[in-house]
């Protein structure tokens, strides 16, 4: 036999009558005591450990419930956009489409070549969407169902602008129409949102409440379009002329569509 193995094949000897005796002891229980011993020694540490631990775990999936949390919350808000973004196209369209069928039954499409455009800004002029590539010139009148808006007087490739009727370098032949009779004038802008039917020949009657409708002498305006609604007469018996005060039928703020007359 090799005299290297004799050592190794001594210590398995006594590794394997000490694994025999301990057993042995084990089965009479004559380690109970080393085993309490050993236990009261090693507890605290094993619970301290074994506390660590729970505390780590429960730290480490707060941080993960946190996290998922957030990533849930921003789904939630990317989710919740997205539908009010799709509600209020859906709303939108709605309104365009409602636009379009009350200005059917007021201007016959027939007679008229309406381009439907959308309001898209509001300073001195109003911007709308549509342009020149769409058949939009300078001059054309722009209306909502059957009130007269403005007239677009200055148009690029893909937008236009609108001088509307309260423009203080508008003005038009215009004439008023109530219970009592009829008044003939000339409209004209004012700044804000207001007009003034000017001209007003003193024996002819108008009152707050009559409708100012187009006389349709300048140029493809169609005659007996609406200019606003009579709110204040102004004048005095002896002079030649009085006035009116008109303002718009419509908010131009709260139109979803305009249109064009393209022909």
């Amino acid at each position: 036999m090799n005299s290297r193995a004799i050592p190794y094949l001594r210590l398995f000897f006594l590794l394997t009558f000490l694994s025999v005796l301990f057993l042995a002891f084990d089965s009479f229980h004559l380690l109970n005591l080393p085993k309490k011993a050993a236990a009261y020694l090693t507890n605290p540490v094993s619970f301290r450990v074994y506390s660590s631990y729970q505390t780590i775990s429960k730290q480490l999936f707060f941080i993960f419930a946190a996290r998922f949390a957030a990533q849930q919350n921003s789904a939630l808000k990317e989710q919740i956009g997205q539908l009010l973004s799709e509600n209020a196209k859906l709303r939108r369209e709605v309104s365009e489409t409602k636009s379009l069928l009350l200005q059917q039954k007021k201007i016959d499409p027939r007679t008229y070549n309406l381009l439907a455009a959308r309001p898209i800004g509001l300073t001195r002029y109003l911007r709308i969407d549509k342009g020149s590539a769409d058949g939009v010139k300078v001059g054309q009148a722009v209306i909502f169902q059957d009130s007269f808006l403005g007239r677009a007087v200055e148009v690029s490739t893909k937008v236009a602008n609108v001088q509307l009727i309260s423009d203080p370098d508008s003005k038009m032949a215009a004439f008023s129409q109530g219970l009592e009779g009829v008044a003939k004038g000339v409209l004209v802008g004012q700044f804000g949102t207001e007009s003034l039917l000017d001209k007003i020949l003193h024996e002819e009657t108008i009152k707050a409440g009559d409708l100012v409708y187009s006389e349709g002498t300048e140029g493809n305006l169609p005659r007996g379009l609406i200019l606003g609604k009579v709110v204040e007469v102004k004048g005095e018996e002896n002079e030649v002329f009085k006035q009116a005060k008109v303002v718009p039928v419509f908010d131009i703020r709260d139109l979803e569509l305009v249109f064009v007359i393209i022909e």
